[in-house]
């Protein structure tokens, strides 16, 4: 099982994904264009977010959850820094920023 996250960035992140919309999207991180994909479940307490780089291999894809006992963050298959990474780098496209 995977460490206790640093609750600091979890906050972030936390904030991150509830400014997110639910639905598809496209949005860019580090020059890079990606179709994205934000689900809810269990009424909000559970994030699925996936993003695909548009025309080329990179793959994001994380399980965020609402606990009692304080927030998770789950990345699926690969390193949590790159998940933290591209949730700070993403901007949705076309979306001002308020």
């Amino acid at each position: 099982m995977a460490a206790n996250p640093d609750p600091t960035d979890l906050t972030e992140v936390t904030e991150i994904l509830n400014a997110l919309p639910i639905g598809s999207f496209t949005g860019t991180a580090a020059h890079r264009r990606y179709v994205v994909t934000k689900t809810l479940f269990s009424d909000g307490r559970a994030v699925k977010l996936v993003a695909e780089e548009l025309g080329a291999a990179d793959y994001i894809s994380l399980n965020f959850y609402h606990l009692q006992s304080g927030p998770r963050l789950f990345p699926c298959e690969m390193p949590r820094a790159k998940v933290v990474a591209f949730l700070h780098a993403l901007r949705v496209t076309g979306q001002d920023d308020a």
